[in-house]
Order: C-alpha cells, then sequence, then structure tokens
C-alpha cells in the first residue's frame, strides 16, 4: 500500500510541476498534489496510516517505542518514490535540450 500510495504523490509532483512542458497544467499543481495527499489518506489511511513518507512514520515510532512493522514505511516510499522518477523520467518528461559534443564546450 505504501509503495502505491508514494508512487501516486511523486507521479502527480512529476506531472504538474517538475515537467517543463506541463502544459494547461501550468500553475495547478499545489492543489491537485494536495488533492491526492487527501484521497491518499483516505484510501490507505485504515490499512498503513497512508504515511507515503519515512520521515513522517519516523518520529511517532521514536516516540512511542513501537518498531514493529516500521521497515515497511521505510522501504515502500524508497520504492514507491523512485520507481515514479524512473517511470516519469523515462517515458513521460521530454527534454528539449541537446547534449554538447566535448569539442563545442571550449
Amino acid at each position: 500500500m505504501e509503495i502505491v500510495l508514494t508512487f501516486s504523490l511523486l507521479f502527480t509532483v512529476y506531472a504538474t510541476i517538475v515537467d517543463p512542458k506541463k502544459g494547461f497544467l501550468e500553475g495547478m499543481g499545489p492543489l491537485l498534489t494536495g488533492l491526492v495527499v487527501g484521497a491518499n489518506v483516505m484510501a490507505g489511511g485504515p490499512f498503513s496510516g497512508a504515511s507515503m513518507n519515512p520521515a513522517r512514520s519516523f518520529g511517532p515510532a521514536l516516540v512511542s517505542g513501537d518498531w514493529t512493522d516500521h521497515w515497511v514505511y521505510w522501504v515502500g516510499p524508497l520504492i514507491g518514490g523512485g520507481l515514479a522518477g524512473y517511470i516519469y523520467e523515462n517515458f513521460f518528461i521530454v527534454r528539449s535540450h541537446v547534449q554538447l559534443s566535448g569539442e563545442e564546450v571550449f
């Protein structure tokens, strides 16, 4: 669940904020990201707490001393975020710059 929640959050950030050619979504990134966070909390809250961030889970675990299945809150977001970045960078984002050869740099 944490993988899917973090994937959807990071994919939304890539599509609405990071992508230089976002089209009609220009300026709507924070609103859409907030809506996805809200939807993720409603969908994943009852199952895993919908952390989507290892730091958000670390504080309560440290204070309560309860580290039961805490690895899920680190592995899930790291895999989900990595997958979202990899998929968006390699399949959706279009970079418009052309890499210079070594001779043109100097």
